[in-house]
């Protein structure tokens, strides 16, 4: 074999890699997003309070740590739905407690869901159809995340609501942009466990609802 021949078959092992990570991603996120909604939805049913911000992010980090310990294992799979789970468990509080506080709940609630599956497709399919590469968004990405997480502790904390649609809006165009970031990471080779492809796109999901639900609450909940 020569080296044009070496070169397009290494070319073409490779394009099957990334296909296959992709796949794998979407597949593991359906299902991922799936259990989360059922756990979500037990938790609606049941009336179970939210654990808390502290317990919410100790159950978080240490899941995380936890499936990136064994991304390159089965275990991690078992990590990611404990994960996941654990994630829809602390949105069925917060699902109810809009569908309580306010007469239209139902349309706020079902706004921010069309809305998340709006802006990750149409973002996903945009990266994915057009195969530019969105990595110089990293960084920024990055110190924006970390900016808006301190900002949103800092909200809560000190009781500062007008921060706190501040970091619901910042985190609307972070999480947009993190869509972009990843699915170029799965077209390009940046990413090339699943698993963790997979947690990036889950989490980014469910900030963008998160974020999405608080914004229509505060501009258009009828209490």
């Amino acid at each position: 074999m020569d080296s044009t021949q070496y070169t397009i078959a290494r070319s073409e092992v490779s394009v099957l890699a990334t296909n296959k990570v992709i796949r794998n991603t979407y597949t593991l996120l359906a299902m991922t997003l799936l259990f989360s909604a059922l756990t979500a939805g037990l938790s609606m049913a049941f009336n179970l309070p939210h654990p808390g911000l502290l317990l919410t992010l100790v159950g978080y980090f240490g899941l995380l740590f936890l499936t990136t310990k064994l991304r390159n294992s089965v275990w991690g799979l078992v990590s990611i739905f404990a994960l996941t789970g654990f994630m829809g468990l602390t949105l069925g509080p917060i699902i109810n407690l809009y569908l309580t506080k306010f007469t239209n709940g139902t349309e706020l609630v079902m706004m921010a869901m069309g809305g998340t599956g709006l802006i990750f497709l149409g973002l996903s399919g945009y990266a994915l159809s057009t195969r530019k590469d969105f990595s110089f968004l990293g960084g920024f990405l990055m110190v924006g995340i970390l900016v808006g997480f301190l900002a949103g502790l800092g909200a809560v904390f000190f009781q500062l609501p007008g921060l706190a649609l501040a970091v619901s809006s910042m985190f609307v165009l972070l999480m947009a942009g993190l869509i972009l970031y990843q699915t170029s990471e799965l077209i390009h080779g940046g990413e090339t466990n699943y698993i963790m492809a997979t947690i990036t796109l889950y989490v980014t999901i469910y900030n963008l609802f998160t974020s999405l639900l608080h914004l229509l609450g505060v501009f258009g909940g009828d209490e």
